[in-house]
């Protein structure tokens, strides 16, 4: 990488939050603030209120003799990479074919790089993280949802729609619990989302439609034993898709964010018992499961990374 005095603006944007950092190119985070993205209100009104908070942002920076030099934005998809389209996210409502990028450089007349949520945490572990060393990398996002970013030779690998490492959406299981559009889904065993549903379809008395992944997870640390059934059967799938991505990709490393982080050896000791049944020996063997070394900090590094990754290389 080269500029390393480059400060970037990172945006992390999400359906309930959005962060704003301001970094540099080695992983290094001087500011930080986060407000409610407002996503339920529509583009309009959250695309303003991100502004807003933007300019603001921005005044404080340079009211303490610091600026920027580039934009980087973490973002979940589809979305057109390049040309930095916005195509509807499920979780940002009416965000439908929004040039986020064009938008950015205009209001901010600095150059805006944008990547997908899965990609960006994949980079910042390889930059900065567990992935440090290594040319084969899969990041499992694992937190509302599950989804992967996919390094190969050192390079993201998007796909030819910019849609690739939607893991979410395969099918882990014959039924289950409605998620990602599919009964059975990836999601609907190994995410929280997941595991929340889970826990209503199995036991719907104890654990009502509203209950969230946290509660389950206290329940299952505080030795309820509906919680331990939930949890072990969430890491059995956990792994049964580990070895699918061990088997067809064939990592060096696969790192794990969110829930791994929270729940450690409980959740992932399961999940490779299970992936060992399931993967070729060799593939197996050859690959680490390890949780994010960036911990909570990954979302704010993330969000520097489409800009470290494409914009100082």
């Amino acid at each position: 990488m080269k500029k390393k005095n480059n400060l970037i603006l990172g945006f992390d944007i999400g359906g309930t939050k959005t962060s704003l950092i301001l970094g540099n190119s080695e992983g290094n985070i001087i500011k930080k603030t986060t407000f409610p993205t407002l996503a339920q209100n529509g583009f309009k009104k959250s695309y303003k209120n991100i502004i807003n908070n933007a300019h603001a942002f921005i005044n404080n920076i340079k009211d303490n003799k610091l600026n920027y030099n580039l934009i980087s934005v973490s973002i979940g998809g589809p979305l057109k990479i390049e040309e930095g389209i916005i195509l509807n996210p499920p979780n940002l409502p009416s965000w439908n074919k929004i040039p986020l990028k064009k938008l950015f450089e205009e209001e901010f007349k600095k150059p805006c790089f944008i990547e997908h949520d899965g990609n960006a945490g994949a980079l910042a572990e390889y930059y900065f993280g567990a992935g440090k060393g290594y040319k084969n990398i899969i990041f499992l996002t694992m937190g509302t949802g599950i989804g992967a970013g996919i390094i190969i030779d050192g390079k993201i690998y998007r796909g030819s729609t910019d849609s690739a490492g939607e893991v979410g959406h395969i099918r882990i299981a014959e039924d289950g619990p409605l998620v990602y559009n599919k009964k059975g889904s990836y999601e609907s065993y190994a995410s929280g989302s997941g595991i929340a549903k889970l826990a209503n379809y199995y036991y719907p008395k104890k654990y009502k439609k509203n209950v969230t992944a946290k509660e389950v997870i206290e329940d299952f640390f505080n030795g309820s034993k509906e919680a331990k059934f939930i949890i072990n059967l969430s890491a059995k799938y956990l792994g049964r898709g580990l070895a699918i991505l061990a088997d067809i990709l064939n990592p060096e490393i696969i790192i794990i964010g969110s829930l791994a982080v929270r729940m450690g050896k409980s959740l992932l000791n399961p999940a490779l018992k299970e992936m060992k049944k399931e993967a070729l020996d060799l593939n197996f063997k050859n690959c680490k499961v390890v949780p994010s070394k960036l911990g909570e900090r990954i979302g704010d590094i993330a969000s520097l990374c489409a800009a470290i990754n494409r914009g100082l290389r």
